[in-house]
């Protein structure tokens, strides 16, 4: 069976279609055939967590691996057969792998020495002053830091002028606060030389950050793929839901429709979920699995329960347990349709009711509620996430 996910580009210099790619090693299916068009001029990410196909999908496209079946496109030109170092593309790996022998300029100047190319100064110049690094260029790599070797290495593979730049967990190896440095630094540098970036990351946020357009894939499958926020927002499955943040989920029993809105069943109470935001079947008496994410939920104590405005969604519940984590407090509610309750609030007013214990009414806006087929796992990615955040 064949996944389809297209998206209509503005030119074909820089697309990369792949069409039916699939690989198999012996029995095991790495990748499942699939169609996708990544378009000119994108940052595209290809995330899941590890040995969901994203890596394999990638070193298809650098033609490191041959794929089992299907072709790959750059272009108008069909690079299937071709050997990597006659596609136009260029790879980052996680280790940089740079030349510790060379300093800096001669690193970034290799690729064009190695064509033959004489005259590299002003090359390389203008591309050590694109990574802000041109006062580094007489370093040797063991001199910089590990954010500036990764900009090296993002240097050393554009110079070439490639049509297509791949990277590989490029940020894997640095730590927290300079990963996300460098999240912004090559959005910045894709941003500016406007080539094709296929990134491929297990981290979410990294992925959310950077890319115009993100495949979640999931066991050699596409899961989704479309914009960070609308994935978000509108997860069509519970893998998606669950690996991208966290999600609540309610299982709930349609009673009625109309108004483009529908009317669920929920433990004794009613909640309302808009038709758009469901991707469920939708007759009467159906079963539909409701999700809300934990910062859409606003938390009352009881009793201030009649304060809250008509026409939201509201469960009631007791609080279990709170952690307060500086700009946030997360809590932990037991409620009648849905244990460990999971709501964020800001640390503006803090209620000092708000402890556990205490009974509350957990309400929100019927417009951040998504409805999914109750068919799925409800922890579908949620052991995937964690297993990729440690």
């Amino acid at each position: 069976m064949k996944t389809t996910q297209d998206m209509t580009a503005p030119g074909n210099g820089g697309d990369v279609r792949l069409t039916g790619i699939g690989k198999t090693y012996g029995s095991f299916t790495a990748v499942h055939p699939l169609d996708l068009t990544v378009p000119e001029g994108s940052f595209f990410a290809l995330l899941g967590a590890s040995g969901c196909g994203k890596t394999t999908t990638l070193r298809m496209i650098a033609g490191l691996e041959e794929p089992s079946t299907g072709t790959v496109h750059l272009g108008d030109q069909d690079v299937t057969a071709l050997p990597p170092y006659k596609r136009p593309v260029n790879t980052v790996f996680q280790s940089y792998a740079l030349f510790p022998h060379l300093d800096i300029f001669e690193n970034v100047a290799f690729g064009l020495r190695r064509r033959g190319i004489r005259s590299v100064k002003k090359q390389v110049e203008e591309m050590l002053e694109l990574v802000q690094l041109g006062e580094q260029a007489r370093k040797k790599p063991h001199q910089l830091s590990g954010g500036q070797q990764q900009r090296v290495a993002v240097a050393r593979a554009l110079i070439n002028h490639p049509k297509v730049l791949l990277l590989d967990e490029p940020l894997g190896a640095l730590d927290l606060k300079l990963r996300r440095q460098m999240q912004l630094e090559l959005k910045r540098i894709q941003t500016e030389v406007g080539i094709t970036f296929v990134h491929v990351t297990h981290d979410q946020e990294e992925a959310m950050t950077m890319a115009d357009t993100v495949a979640v894939m999931n066991a050699g499958r596409v899961e989704q793929l479309g914009a960070p926020a609308d994935l978000y927002e509108n997860p069509r499955t519970t893998f998606v839901a669950n690996f991208l943040g966290t999600s609540n989920f309610i299982e709930a029993e349609i009673d009625s429709a109309s108004g483009g809105e529908l009317v669920l069943k929920a433990g004794g109470g009613r909640l309302v979920l808009p038709e758009a935001r469901n991707s469920a079947p939708t007759a009467t008496g159906g079963k539909v699995l409701v999700g809300v994410r934990p910062e859409k939920i606003s938390l009352t104590h009881a009793d201030d329960a009649g304060g809250i405005p008509g026409g939201r969604n509201r469960i009631t519940g007791r609080i279990a347990g709170a952690g307060f984590i500086g700009v946030s407090t997360q809590f932990v509610v037991d409620s009648p349709v849905c244990t460990d309750f999971e709501v964020y609030v800001q640390n503006i007013d803090r209620d000092p009711r708000l402890v556990p214990g205490a009974e509350v009414v957990l309400h929100w806006n019927p417009a951040h509620t998504f409805g999914l087929d109750a068919a799925q796992d409800i922890d579908a990615g949620v052991e995937t996430a964690e297993e990729e955040v440690v």
